[in-house]
């Protein structure tokens, strides 16, 4: 009998997984199903290519690490644990232990690994190119938010979280009188991000200083505009964010040819008549 796969909503059902294409959500679901009960196959090419996905799509997962792709091409299910629990008794270790030892299981259940110089951070084919999303193409902004949006360390870790006590409503009220937006303090996607990052020693200056930084930046970009919201202020690249060098404006020396040309020697003047007799010269010429 065939074992039984699982995916939390948790992670399906977030927007760093609902943004993907159909095709990249599919080669997950695949992937997931071909596992072994620690996460592992050493075959996502075969899978890849047996139900019709893209080089792309297997890159999107991997920028977004929702799978980690080993040098020795052995690929992992990141929230493994996660989707699906195993009773000891049906349980069989995976055969992949060089590459399960260089990963560790954080307090959600997740996956990280011991040394990103271990993994891949593309195809293992081609790690240089830049992938296309049918006619969306992933250039440096779009990098960025990809990363920004990754889910991997915004899942709450539980019981062993801070106490409670943050001020979502005066962190996300601050936020909608900068950026006009009306964004709601109680949206559990937004109060999760916020307590990762509280969680991680950040404070409501920290939080603060990064919306007015972000507005500064993105708010009159048209095509930037659209991220000021929690999930990415607040996500991953929160502290980037927070110390991104805010370059001071200084006087440009202008060059000495420039500053003579506004000079006027005071003591020149030129009266009526005269200035009457060098127009009838010009009009001669």
């Amino acid at each position: 009998m065939a074992e039984r796969r699982m995916f939390t909503s948790q992670i399906i059902d977030s927007d760093a997984f609902q943004d993907m294409p159909l095709s990249a959500q599919a080669l997950y679901f695949h992937l997931g199903m071909k596992a072994d009960d620690d996460g592992f196959l050493g075959n996502p090419k075969r899978v890849q290519k047996m139900i019709g996905a893209s080089e792309d799509d297997m890159k999107l997962l991997l920028m977004k690490k929702f799978i980690y792709l080993f040098d020795t091409g052995i690929c992992v299910i990141k929230h493994w644990k996660m989707h699906n629990y195993i009773q000891k008794d049906r349980y069989k270790p995976t055969a992949y232990e060089h590459e399960k030892d260089m990963l560790e299981i954080k307090k959600n259940k997740a996956y990280t690994v011991k040394d990103e110089a271990c993994i891949q951070n593309g195809y293992i084919l081609d790690t240089n190119c830049t992938p296309r999303l049918g006619k969306v193409r992933l250039g440096k902004v779009s990098k960025d938010i990809l990363s920004e949006t990754d889910v991997s360390d915004d899942v709450p870790t539980g019981k062993e979280d801070i106490k409670d006590n943050i001020p979502y409503k005066e962190l996300i009220d601050y936020l909608n009188e900068k950026a006009g937006t009306q964004y709601r303090y109680k949206s559990q996607k937004t109060k999760e991000k916020i307590k990762a990052r509280y969680n991680e020693g950040f404070t409501s200056d920290d939080f603060k200083k990064v919306i007015d930084i972000k507005c500064d930046e993105w708010l009159l970009d048209p095509d930037m505009c659209k991220y000021i919201r929690p999930e990415t202020l607040f996500g991953n690249k929160f502290e980037s964010y927070l110390n991104k060098p805010i370059p001071k404006v200084t006087s440009k020396q202008l060059p000495e040819w420039y500053e003579n040309q506004d000079v006027i020697e005071t003591n020149q003047q030129v009266d009526d008549d005269e200035l009457k007799s060098m127009m009838e010269k010009l009009k001669g010429e």
